[in-house]
């Protein structure tokens, strides 16, 4: 059984912010974090307290959430996803070519489908289908076992997309649809979001964002396989960052230092 959020009718929780009723407030944070639901204050209380709070205006009136996220503003979830479309749409004109030869190369190597595509956690804990260039041999472990180094699932061809990404390149046609986006917190296993949803507090939150072919985590040292608890909680926690501190430049720094580790692929590309 795959966790989901308790609510799943539900995006948005308003409560007044009583002053009195604050150890109740705790509470009902983690629990909008755990179900991927944003939840937002209409103060009664001012003063310090409406001072670390992000104003935003929701249905005529001033409510305050409890993380800023730049990606509630409708001019921004405009500009993101305009690029997306954009990018997107010329990446997936460049890779159509080059799909008979890569197709070509793999079947050679590895009998099976050309495509690998599998279910994941996307946009508000949604599951959405990622497609990739398969890169392994078919196996019934796909859906549980991260890659590993040298893992014996992999045929020459799929190592060399891996450590170069081009197995990744498929899911340009998932951004063009909108599951997910250019940048942003790589999306995860429905195994491993049931799993670390439970030993991870605020695992959920990175869902609040499309997931991306490349993210913040990726590029500064967290890709690839988590050995440890730690480093899927690194790995988390930039994630949310992200997420709190988007801009379009971040976008592009990120595309960039994706472009880089292309080009000098790292010790966890693989």
């Amino acid at each position: 059984m795959v966790a989901k959020p308790l609510c799943p009718l539900y995006k948005n929780i308003i409560k007044p912010l009583d002053r009195a009723r604050y150890p109740e407030l705790r509470y009902i944070i983690h629990f909008c974090d755990k179900n991927v639901i944003h939840f937002y204050y209409l103060p009664r209380v001012f003063g310090e307290y409406k001072l670390h709070l992000d104003a935003q205006n929701f249905m005529g009136r001033t409510v305050y959430s409890n993380r800023i996220e730049p990606l509630t503003s409708t001019s921004n979830r405009i500009i993101k996803r305009s690029f997306d479309i954009v990018v997107s749409g010329l990446a997936c004109l460049c890779v159509l070519p080059f799909i008979p030869f890569i197709a070509l190369i793999i079947k050679i190597q590895s009998p099976g489908p050309i495509f690998f595509k599998q279910a994941r956690t996307g946009l508000n804990g949604d599951t959405f289908y990622c497609l990739k260039f398969r890169s392994m041999h078919v196996n019934k472990d796909a859906d549980k076992a991260q890659a590993t180094k040298n893992d014996p699932r992999k045929f020459a061809f799929g190592n060399f997309m891996r450590k170069t990404n081009i197995d990744e390149f498929p899911q340009f046609f998932n951004v063009l649809k909108g599951d997910m986006s250019i940048v942003g917190p790589r999306p995860h296993m429905l195994h491993h979001t049931e799993v670390y949803g439970s030993l991870i507090d605020k695992y959920m939150v990175r869902h609040f964002s499309k997931p991306g072919i490349t993210g913040w985590a990726q590029v500064t040292g967290f890709r690839g396989e988590t050995k440890e608890l730690w480093q899927m909680e690194e790995r988390i926690r930039r994630d949310i960052w992200y997420i709190e501190n988007w801009s379009f430049w971040l976008d592009i720094k990120i595309i960039f230092m994706t472009a880089k580790s292309i080009i000098c692929p790292d010790k966890n590309a693989y």
